[in-house]
This record gives structure tokens, sequence and C-alpha cells, in this order.
């Protein structure tokens, strides 16, 4: 008997994007957001379909992205932001609840929601994730470059008409 396999498009043409990037760090997410939107037109996206929101920072992320979530306008949503370390345990905190909250919605929306926040020991981590010294993590973190956005199969997503 054969196998049946599932498995998701590497291209995202013609699906809808929300990207939700943390002020906090800007310099940092900035980057990240222009590598994430350059991954997406390059694996077919065009820009009208691609939605930028900014807040504060990343603990404002999750609820942003299940706000979009819930308008049901959107084939995923990539979360940006930048949590770097200090003295103190808070970035720890910070970047579980994210991370949960994040993975929340995805689960109880049905829609892939890319966790695209660099946990960061220290400043120049942060720099390097960041794609600001050559490697552009933002690819990654965006459908298409970090294979994520076409995880469930076009024939379940909201926006192709399942």
């Amino acid at each position: 008997m054969a196998v049946k396999e599932i498995s998701g498009n590497l291209t995202v043409q013609g699906l809808k994007f929300g990207i939700v990037v943390s002020r906090f760090n800007d310099f940092l997410t900035r980057q990240l957001l222009d590598g994430a939107k350059d991954c997406l037109v390059r694996h077919g996206t065009a820009e009208k379909d691609i939605t930028v929101v900014w807040v504060p920072g990343a603990n404002e992320l999750p609820l942003a992205i299940d706000k979009i979530a819930q308008t049901k306008a959107y084939g995923a949503l990539v979360a940006l932001g930048a949590v770097i370390q200090g003295a103190t345990p808070h970035a720890d905190l910070i970047n579980a609840q994210v991370s949960r909250s994040l993975a929340k919605t995805a689960m109880d929306r049905g829609i892939p929601v890319i966790n695209g926040v660099i946990c960061a020991g220290n400043l120049e981590q942060a720099i390097e994730r960041a794609g600001t010294q050559g490697r552009q993590q933002g690819l990654e973190r965006s459908p298409g470059g970090h294979r994520d956005g076409e995880s469930l199969p076009r024939r379940w997503s909201r926006t192709r008409g399942v």
C-alpha cells in the first residue's frame, strides 16, 4: 500500500502575509523586516499582498498577531522582534511568553505564525542574527526562506477557498 504524503509548497505566490514588527531595538528589527519582505517577494508574493504592523515591543507581538489572525485575511503571519538578555531574567520571561502565545494563536486560529523574534544573549549576537553583519536572519524567518509559511498545504489555507 502506498504511503500518502502531504507537504507544503515552497512558493508563496498569491498568498497574503501580515508581518508584525517590534519597534523596540528597531535598528535590528528593521533589518529583519527588510529581509522578510525581500524573501517573500523573491518567492512570489506581490508587495501589495504584504501588510506591516508596528507594535511597541516584543511583548505586544502576540496580541497584534492574534487580532490580525482573527480577520482571516492572511495566509500566514510573521512576528519580528529582538530581545537581548540583560542582567535579570526579564528577557527569558518575555521570550518564553511570546513564543507560547504565538504558538497558541497558530493552533487556535489555524494559521501559520512564524516566530521571528531574535533571542540573543548580548548585543553582538543580536547584530549577527539580524543580518547587520552579512547573514540575514529575516530571510529565514519568513515563509519561503524558513519554509514555514507553506507548512499547511494550500488546500487547508483559508485564503485558498478551503
